[in-house]
């Protein structure tokens, strides 16, 4: 399954926000592969700012207890201070529906 959502990020935090990507903890890329994703891409639309991720995943539910790692919170704290996010640090995201796919 393929799972599409936006975020956004704070102004002038494009290379900083591409930085700590580029920098992603082991502990955090085994994680994200534990609970079933993998494939994961995000994009940036500079002009807006928002930020549009992909990622393939097993199974919803696998991937939904993800966000209560505590790897995931940390993850969470450390880019608060870059991007929109609720009040636990989450980033603010929101589903995108698939509208089209070729193999």
């Amino acid at each position: 399954m393929i799972k599409g959502f936006k975020m956004k990020l704070y102004p002038g935090m494009e290379e900083e926000y591409e930085k700590r990507h580029n920098e992603l903890w082991p502990e955090m890329q085994d994680m994200i592969h534990e609970y079933g994703g993998k494939n994961y891409s995000i994009f940036l639309d500079r002009e807006t700012l928002t930020l549009f991720g992909c990622i393939e995943i097993e199974d919803e539910e696998l991937w939904n207890q993800s966000s209560d790692t505590p790897v995931n919170r940390k993850w969470w704290d450390f880019m608060a201070d870059i991007m929109e996010t609720n009040p636990d640090n989450s980033p603010v995201s929101t589903d995108l529906r698939m509208v089209f796919h070729l193999d």
